[in-house]
């Protein structure tokens, strides 16, 4: 036996209520009991940085400031920092980077703040020749004339790009770079067994 169905009136037949179409089901709601969904997962935006390469590009624009964060600041408010980690990156290790800063802090104040963009647009230049950048998007001057602050975050993020941590230091970085075994390292005279 078949239970009733509740819009049939009592007295009809089942083969009237067969004819009628069913009514529309009511939408589920609500969270199903004893099933788990994890939430999606977050993607972390990751900025569009090129490849170092060689030479022949900087890998980041000079108004790049929201890939590094920390550097732009450091850049801003104290660059002398920045400028030392550079220059001693640049000058691998012949120049401290407490010596640099302490040089770049000198010339800030005797030049009351006029001259200091000389200092880092020299180590600008060192930078592009060593990995053959271009002079973009004007002369290095110019660049750290007008925007010094950008200039010295996109030195500090070229070389991070490139494998050399500015904060690391020079003596750090060429140690972890000896220490790199090569991509494709075989030895010679060994032979794999089945």
């Amino acid at each position: 036996m078949y239970p009733l169905d509740p819009s049939s009136k009592p007295g009809e037949s089942s083969s009237a209520a067969a004819e009628a179409p069913p009514p529309a089901p009511e939408p589920v709601t609500g969270i199903p009991v004893g099933m788990f969904y994890p939430a999606p997962p977050m993607e972390r935006v990751v900025s569009c940085r090129m490849a170092p390469a060689a030479g022949g590009a900087w890998t980041t624009a000079l108004c790049d400031c929201s890939d590094d964060c920390n550097t732009c600041c450091m850049a801003c408010w104290c660059p002398c920092i920045p400028v030392g980690q550079v220059a001693e990156i640049v000058d691998r290790g012949s120049s401290s980077c407490a010596l640099n800063a302490v040089l770049y802090c000198l010339v800030f104040h005797v030049s009351v703040g006029m001259c200091q963009w000389v200092y880092s647009c020299a180590y600008r230049a060192r930078l592009r020749a060593a990995y053959d950048l271009p002079e973009t998007p004007c002369s290095d001057c110019l660049v750290t004339f007008c925007c010094q602050t950008c200039s010295i975050a996109q030195m500090h993020r070229e070389l991070k790009n490139r494998g050399l941590d500015p904060n690391l230091g020079w003596e750090v970085n060429s140690r972890r770079t000896m220490m790199t075994p090569p991509q494709h390292q075989a030895m010679e005279g060994m032979t794999t067994r089945s």
